[in-house]
């Protein structure tokens, strides 16, 4: 499990781990199933180095890594965030 190295070095603020989500998809032709389950909260600029270091450990070729811009939310909450990825 990444999530503590991630919060430990700043990476994220928060490592949210979800029961397992079933996926099913193809890839490179075969049918495969795999499990999902991580949120991850970081800071716009901390994205790049949260990418690599999931590249990295990522057990699949291809990681599912999508950014959600937030433009709102509680103030306080999005301060701690920047706050804890510092």
């Amino acid at each position: 499990m990444r999530a503590s190295h991630w919060v430990e070095n700043k990476l994220a603020a928060s490592v949210n781990i979800l029961p397992q989500m079933d996926s099913t998809y193809v890839w490179q032709g075969e049918l495969r199933n795999g499990t999902e389950h991580k949120i991850l909260k970081t800071c716009a600029s901390q994205l790049a180095a949260l990418h690599s270091e999931i590249k990295l450990t990522h057990p699949y070729a291809v990681a599912e890594i999508l950014h959600i811009k937030i433009d709102s939310g509680d103030p306080d909450y999005l301060n701690w965030i920047t706050a804890s990825t510092q």
